[in-house]
């Protein structure tokens, strides 16, 4: 097996040998890794990022593309039975074979149907359409068995590459200009290994063997600071339209007061203060939604923190180990960040001070699409990609600082946001309004930046994620802003 040490420079140098998840671990012991078969492996070495708008990818780059993609999303879940393929592990989540199912249908649709002619997004096959059949009812429906959805994944797929030999990328038609329909079927299905992912956290059972690809080395805890941001109009969002979602869209101008951010997201240790300073019985930290969702929850730690006698111990797949430090805290909600954010005297950020954090760039009077820049995202920059199936110690990946000096705004952890889910100015609907339109309104909170589970083209400065503010099996943190 190939895996990839990420090194004290942020410098990656190739391991050849057995893998050991975590092997340097510093703080406390490592109490269990749960053994596992042997996997097929998975490289950092070939990257699922969108050419850049300048040129488009040919019929051979989107055939690749397409390859890879359902490779990882076949590896992820090589390992499974049919059992676990079919059970619901929790309510919150899908049978990972219908999200399987529905990758694929969504591909038939996008890649074949609509390239011969306009459809609606209800057009998918109502075993897999979501708005049929809300996610407690799919493990009641007559789902197929792996062999099946194997067989299934194969003719969808030969039909698409098929189609694909003989499309004519008509600038004339927004979906094949720049071969966005392919795009946005792949983050598609990138964006469901990141649910797969959040669904084998909760298995139910031997805990799901992760196929680690690195791991990471001890740094030294990084010290809480701030950073400040000046004020003044700066561009949100984007005009991109070879990737970028249409919530993403348009690209305006906003003029931002002043304000401080936190450079590092909030750590393990941090939150730990928070806790040992009785933050979760504290109620003038809550609000009144926080009060009702503690209320109904009775929780009292991030998810997968349990307590071990006078230490705290959590969970992350198939290994158990004491409560790092040095890393990002992780599955916490919206009403727990927001409580720490009251705790510590600050607030969270909007979403418009999160990307001018994140992208802003005072020196050229433009944003950037990336925290380092304009280049792709890749496992070098960012824990993304599903290589360490775990948080890094924060300063990890020393190019991913921003040029206001932010650290960490791509991957490890989503980051909670203040602000609702909400239309840009001049929003147009594309190409289906399921995607977009019908979740704006303050029942969803804004999250940015991606996760260690996000895939590389499916992240950007402008991505908006979204959720209820009470979910945190998602793979969510956040960092502090004040005036």
């Amino acid at each position: 097996m190939l895996g990839l040490k990420i090194g004290s420079t942020g410098e990656c140098a190739l391991k050849v040998g057995t893998l050991r998840p975590l092997a340097s671990f510093r703080y406390g012991r490592l109490i269990a890794v749960i053994a596992r078969p042997h996997s097929p492996s998975m490289t950092a070495s070939r990257q699922t990022i969108p050419v850049p708008s300048t040129a488009r990818p040919s019929k051979q780059e989107i055939a690749d593309l397409l390859t890879e993609a359902r490779a990882r999303t076949l590896l992820l879940v090589s390992g499974l039975s049919d059992e676990d393929l079919h059970q619901q592990h929790d309510p919150l989540m899908s049978p990972i074979i219908w999200d399987i199912g529905h990758i694929a249908h969504f591909e038939e649709l996008w890649l074949t149907q609509n390239l011969d002619g306009p459809i609606e997004f209800s057009e998918m096959p109502g075993l897999y359409n979501p708005f049929e059949h809300p996610r407690a009812t799919r493990a009641s429906l007559a789902l197929p068995t792996l062999a099946e959805m194997t067989k299934r994944l194969r003719e969808i797929r030969g039909r698409v590459l098929d189609r694909l030999n003989s499309v004519e990328f008509d600038e004339r038609n927004p979906l094949l200009r720049d071969a966005y329909v392919y795009h946005m079927v792949l983050q598609h299905e990138y964006q469901h290994n990141e649910t797969i992912l959040q669904t084998l956290q909760l298995k139910k059972g031997k805990p799901y063997g992760a196929p680690r690809q690195i791991f990471f080395e001890i740094r030294a805890p990084a010290w809480p600071e701030m950073v400040s941001f000046d004020g003044g109009k700066i561009s949100i969002g984007t005009n991109d339209r070879s990737a970028a979602y249409d919530n993403e869209r348009a690209e305006h101008i906003v003029d931002l007061p002043p304000f401080q951010i936190d450079r590092y997201p909030i750590t393990n240790r941090q939150y730990l203060e928070f806790m040992n300073d009785n933050g979760y019985e504290r109620k003038e930290f809550w609000s009144e939604g926080g009060r009702a969702w503690q209320a109904e929850s009775g929780a009292a730690s991030p998810k997968y923190w349990t307590r071990n006698g006078d230490e705290w111990i959590t969970r992350t797949m198939d290994i158990t180990r004491p409560v790092d430090p040095t890393r990002p805290v992780s599955h916490v909600c919206y009403y727990e960040a927001e409580a720490f954010a009251a705790w510590a005297g600050k607030r969270l950020p909007t979403e418009f001070e999160w990307e001018a954090a994140a992208g802003w760039n005072p020196a050229t009077k433009r944003a950037q699409v990336f925290p380092w820049g304009d280049s792709p995202a890749d496992s070098k920059s960012a824990n993304i990609d599903q290589l360490a199936f775990d948080t890094a110690p924060v300063c990890t990946f020393e190019r991913n600082v921003s040029p206001l000096g932010c650290y960490g705004m791509i991957g490890d952890v989503w980051e909670w946001t203040s602000s609702d889910f909400s239309a840009y100015p001049g929003f147009q609907t594309f190409p289906y309004k399921e995607y977009s339109e019908e979740w704006f309104g303050p029942d969803y909170k804004v999250l940015r930046g991606g996760s260690w589970a996000t895939r590389p083209a499916a992240i950007r400065n402008t991505f908006r994620n979204w959720d209820y503010p009470i979910r945190r099996q998602i793979f969510s943190g956040f960092r502090c802003a004040q005036d």
